[in-house]
C-alpha cells in the first residue's frame, strides 16, 4: 500500500502596492470614440442589412460623439454643457503606451511579463480639461473625408496604479510612462503612429 506523505509548500506572499500620478499633456490629444451611429451601421453591414446611404453630416454632432462622456450626455447638446461635463479615456490606452515604450526600448524582453506586473485600475481614467471641435482631412483609402473630432488642448490625468512590488517598483512603472507618453502617445495620431499628438510626461 502506497503511503501519501503531507508536503508543505511555501507559496510567497504577492506584495500588492497602489500609487497615484499625475500625467499631463506635452501636445494635444485628440480622442475618437466609437458613436452609436457608427457601431450601428457596421453591424447593420455584417448582419447584411440595405444601407440607407449616408446622412447628412453633422460637424457639432461628430464632435460630440467622438468623446468618451463620463457625466451623461444630454439630448441637445450645447458647447457651454460640454465645458461644464466631464470626459474620459481608455485606461487601456495608458497602460498599452508604457508597456510598448519598455518592449521597443529594450528595457524588457516580452510585454507580456510587463503587462501582468502592474494595471491601472478603472476603465476610464478622467481627463481634466475642456475639449474643442477639431476638423481634419483625412484619407481612406482613394477616399478623401473631413473628420470632426474632441481635442484637448490642454489636459492632464490621475492614474491609479497597482503593481506587484516582487516584479517591478514604482520607479520602473513611472520610468515606462515617461516613455511611452514621449515616444508613443495616446489617442488620434499619437507619436506611435507618425504623429506628435498625445504626448505627456508623469509629473
Amino acid at each position: 500500500m502506497a503511503t501519501i506523505k503531507n508536503i508543505e509548500v511555501s507559496i510567497p506572499a504577492i506584495e500588492i502596492k497602489m500609487f497615484t500620478v499625475k500625467a499631463v499633456g506635452d501636445s494635444p490629444l485628440i480622442v475618437h470614440a466609437w458613436s452609436e451611429k457608427a457601431k450601428k451601421e457596421m453591424l447593420d453591414k455584417q448582419m447584411k442589412k440595405a444601407s440607407k446611404g449616408k446622412a447628412a453630416k453633422d460637424p457639432f454632432k461628430d464632435y460630440v460623439d467622438s468623446l468618451y462622456w463620463l457625466t451623461k450626455k444630454p439630448e441637445n447638446i450645447t458647447q457651454d454643457e460640454v465645458e461644464h461635463a466631464k470626459f474620459g479615456f481608455p485606461a487601456v490606452a495608458f497602460k498599452a503606451c508604457a508597456v510598448s515604450a519598455a518592449y521597443r526600448g529594450g528595457i524588457v524582453g516580452n510585454k507580456v511579463s510587463t503587462n501582468s506586473a502592474f494595471h491601472i485600475m478603472g476603465d476610464m481614467i478622467e481627463i481634466i480639461g475642456i475639449p474643442e471641435i477639431r476638423e481634419d482631412m483625412v484619407r481612406i483609402a482613394m477616399t478623401v473625408d473631413i473628420r470632426y473630432r474632441g481635442e484637448f488642448k490642454n489636459w492632464s490625468a490621475n492614474l491609479n496604479i497597482r503593481y506587484n512590488a516582487n516584479v517591478i517598483s514604482m520607479e520602473q512603472i513611472i520610468n515606462y510612462l515617461n516613455l511611452g507618453g514621449f515616444g508613443v502617445g495616446i489617442g488620434e495620431w499619437r507619436a506611435e503612429k507618425g504623429g506628435s499628438f498625445g504626448m505627456f510626461h508623469v509629473e
